[in-house]
């Protein structure tokens, strides 16, 4: 089974490219919704014990949370020590289920892909992108968002110019579903040619 990465910076369409990849039955592992899943189960416990406040009735509070970790480096580190090898659990039983289904391609949905080394556990990788006009606009119309809130996530993330130059496939959302949709069967189609090359 090939596995490809995929990722894009925030507002880019990663999550409607993730849902296209599902649509044409690939099996898609999402981390972020992984994440949701261990702050409202397994991660809750550890997280109060370290960050005292940032639960809410035995579930993580986001918000909460974000506000004690987000300027922290350190902080940053002793929440990843708790939370990592949980999504690792989960992942390593996500691809055992997709390999054990027989699916030839399966992709992992991770947004810091790169940020965290991600790319050298994956055959290939996909970025999501589109213009920075159209990726403000859909991130300044999300609840609760502001400029300031959006430049330091960008912050954090690999600039797009550098993620698309280290990419293998390049997929652009600024032109609606049927281009991505197309360019979902080119990838698909392509990778299987490809030779494994994750550590």
């Amino acid at each position: 089974m090939l596995l490809l990465g995929l990722t894009g910076s925030i507002g880019m369409g990663k999550s409607t490219t993730a849902k296209l990849f599902q649509e044409a039955g690939v099996p898609v592992y999402d981390a972020d919704a992984t994440v949701h899943k261990v702050y409202e189960g397994e991660a809750a416990p550890a997280v109060e014990a370290a960050f005292p406040g940032s639960t809410v009735d035995g579930k993580v509070d986001r918000q909460k949370l974000s506000a004690m970790v987000v300027n922290n480096a350190d902080a940053m580190k002793q929440l990843e020590t708790i939370v990592h090898p949980m999504l690792r659990s989960h992942q390593l039983k996500f691809l055992s289920d997709a390999e054990t289904s027989g699916a030839p391609v399966a992709v992992l949905d991770v947004p810091l892909l790169y940020e965290t080394g991600g790319e050298n556990r994956v055959d290939a990788v996909v970025v999501v992108t589109t213009t920075p006009e159209i990726q403000r606009e859909r991130i300044l119309a999300r609840d609760n968002m502001t400029p300031e809130k959006l430049d330091a996530i960008l912050a954090r993330q690999l600039p797009d110019a550098e993620k698309r130059k280290r990419a293998d496939f390049v997929v652009d959302t600024s032109h609606g579903l049927d281009p991505v949709r197309q360019r979902i069967g080119e990838i698909l189609r392509e990778v299987v040619k490809m030779p494994r090359r994750r550590n």
